[in-house]
């Protein structure tokens, strides 16, 4: 593992501890010698995650759309790429992970974690999909993939595409022994 994608929001929402986990990613991150690749602005839970692993000695690269630039702003101190459009953010930030990370966000981290999804379910990619469910902030998501599950809308395997862990250790772990059974 070289690189770990980061959705996340633009804001920090209303819990102390989505910061503090962003702070612990980033730092974690940096400590494994894992790159941090992030939608590329200095703002929220994204700017939290990409400074500190930055601050800690690790590598972060940014792809922002160009029109973002000067509503987000762009993470000084990292290597970032300004593209068009949201697709060509959401594309390179892809090919240049090697596991997704969804942290707690609004619509735009939503819709990332669904598109990277539902690439999954069509067997584009095999890439570990792991959404921090920190205080329970995805849990209405992660009952609504077991309702369409449920419903016959998708198949079963839409839940372990899919991997919901409650901590910052969680992630860790699981993203460590994931690229252990890659190597054996």
């Amino acid at each position: 593992m070289k690189s770990l994608c980061v959705y996340c929001g633009s804001r920090s929402g209303d819990n102390a501890r989505f910061t503090l986990a962003a702070r612990r990613i980033g730092q974690e991150a940096a400590r494994r010698g894992w790159r941090i690749v992030y939608g590329g602005g200095k703002l929220g839970l994204m700017g939290v995650t990409a400074g500190a692993a930055r601050d800690a000695g690790g590598a972060v690269f940014g792809v922002i759309p160009d029109f973002l630039v000067d509503l987000e702003g762009v993470l000084e101190g990292v290597d970032h790429k300004v593209v068009k459009t949201m697709h060509e953010r959401k594309m390179l930030m892809f090919e240049e992970s090697d596991a997704i990370l969804t942290l707690p966000g609004g619509i735009g981290t939503l819709e990332e974690l669904i598109e990277t999804l539902s690439w999954a379910r069509l067997a584009l990619h095999g890439k570990p999909i792991v959404v921090l469910n920190l205080d329970g902030f995805w849990t209405p998501l992660q009952s609504l993939f077991e309702h369409i599950v449920e419903k016959e809308f998708a198949a079963p395997e839409l839940l372990s595409d899919v991997i919901f862990v409650d901590s910052v250790d969680d992630v860790f772990s699981l993203l460590a022994r994931k690229t252990l059974e890659e190597v054996v």
